[in-house]
C-alpha cells in the first residue's frame, strides 16, 4: 500500500506547518508561551490558521532541537504539547508530534495526532518503536549526526550521501522488524542537523537519488535555516525568500513534503514550483 504522503496525483506537494510550543526554538521560540506555560489558545489559533492556509499537517513540538538546545523534562514537554494536539485534532486538523520521547508520542497519539516526527529516527527512546508500531502512526525518520546540544560543533562526513543513505537503510529495517508498516515511513535527510553548508547543499541535490533508491516520501525541512543565512547573509527573520527558493529546488528534485513556518507564503512558492516541474500539476493549474 503506498504512503499517503507521496505526491498527490495532480503533482501537489504536501506542506507541514511548524508549531513550536517552546521558549527557545531558533525561529519562533516563545511565540506561544506565557508566564503559565503554553498559551494553548494562541497556539491552537496559529495552528488552525496554518491549516486553513493549506497545511496538510500541523507539526507540534515542545522541545527545541536547534543547535545547542538542551533537553526538557517529560512533564514539561507533555504540558506544552498535549493540550494543543488534542484541540487541533478535535478541530479537524491532521497533527504530527515533534518529539524524541516515547511517552509524549503515546499521549499525543491518544490525543489525536497521527504522525511521529522524530529527529532521532526512533532511536533516542527504546520504547519509541513499540509506540509507533502499536499506534499505527505515520513516522518521519530524520538523519542527525550527534545530538542537538553538540551537532553543529564539528560535523564531519567522508561521503554524506552514502552515510545518510546507509542510516536510512538501517533505521527502515529496524522499524520494519518492530512492526512499523513500510507505507507509514517518511524520510528526512535532516538539513542543518549535524551538517556543514556543503553537506546541506549535497543532500538537497540528492533528493532524487534518495527517492529512486527508497521509493518513499521525502520530507525537506529548510525553512529559515542557518545554511541559508550563510549563503545570503540574511538573519533568521528575513529568510522566507531563501526558503522559497530552496524549497522549490527540492520540489524539482522530487521532495514530497515541505516543513515550513510561513504556510501562506511558502504555499504560493509550492504551487508555482509544482506547476513548473510536474506536468500533471500544470495541466490542472492552467
Amino acid at each position: 500500500m503506498p504512503s499517503r504522503w507521496q505526491r498527490s496525483e495532480d503533482g501537489g506537494v504536501w506542506i507541514m506547518g511548524v508549531l513550536n510550543c517552546t521558549p527557545d526554538s531558533f525561529s519562533d521560540g516563545g511565540a506561544f508561551l506565557d508566564n503559565e506555560g503554553t498559551n494553548v489558545e494562541a497556539a491552537v489559533s496559529h495552528g488552525l490558521e496554518m491549516w486553513q492556509q493549506g497545511a496538510a499537517i500541523i507539526d507540534v513540538g515542545g522541545e527545541s532541537t536547534r543547535p545547542g538546545a538542551t533537553a526538557v523534562s517529560l512533564q514539561e514537554e507533555l504540558a506544552r504539547v498535549i493540550p494543543v494536539v488534542r484541540e487541533l485534532s478535535q478541530l479537524g486538523c491532521t497533527v504530527s508530534v515533534d518529539t524524541t520521547k516515547a511517552e509524549v508520542m503515546r499521549q499525543a497519539m491518544h490525543a489525536g495526532a497521527t504522525m511521529i516526527n522524530d529527529v532521532s529516527a526512533l532511536g533516542h527512546d527504546v520504547e519509541s518503536l513499540r509506540v509507533a508500531a502499536d499506534t499505527g502512526a505515520d513516522v518521519c525518520l530524520m538523519h542527525m549526526q550527534g545530538k542537538p546540544e553538540t551537532m553543529q560543533l564539528k560535523p564531519e562526513y567522508h561521503n554524506v550521501i552514502e552515510e545518510v543513505s546507509n542510516f536510512f537503510e538501517k533505521r527502515i529495517e529496524v522499524c520494519l522488524q518492530a512492526g512499523v508498516h513500510l507505507s507509514s515511513i517518511v524520510l528526512d535527510p535532516g538539513i542543518g542537523f549535524g551538517k556543514r553548508l556543503s553537506d546541506n547543499v549535497s543532500l538537497i541535490r540528492s533528493i532524487g537519488y534518495f527517492k529512486s533508491k527508497f521509493n518513499m516520501p521525502l520530507l525537506l525541512g529548510v525553512s529559515r535555516k542557518s545554511f541559508l543565512g550563510l549563503l545570503t547573509g540574511c538573519p533568521v527573520e528575513d529568510r522566507e525568500l531563501e526558503t522559497a527558493v530552496a524549497g522549490a529546488v527540492g520540489i524539482a528534485y522530487g521532495a514530497d513534503l515541505l516543513r515550513v513556518h510561513d504556510v501562506a507564503l511558502q504555499g504560493r512558492a509550492v504551487r508555482v514550483a509544482s506547476a513548473l516541474t510536474d506536468p500533471a500539476a500544470f495541466s490542472l493549474a492552467s
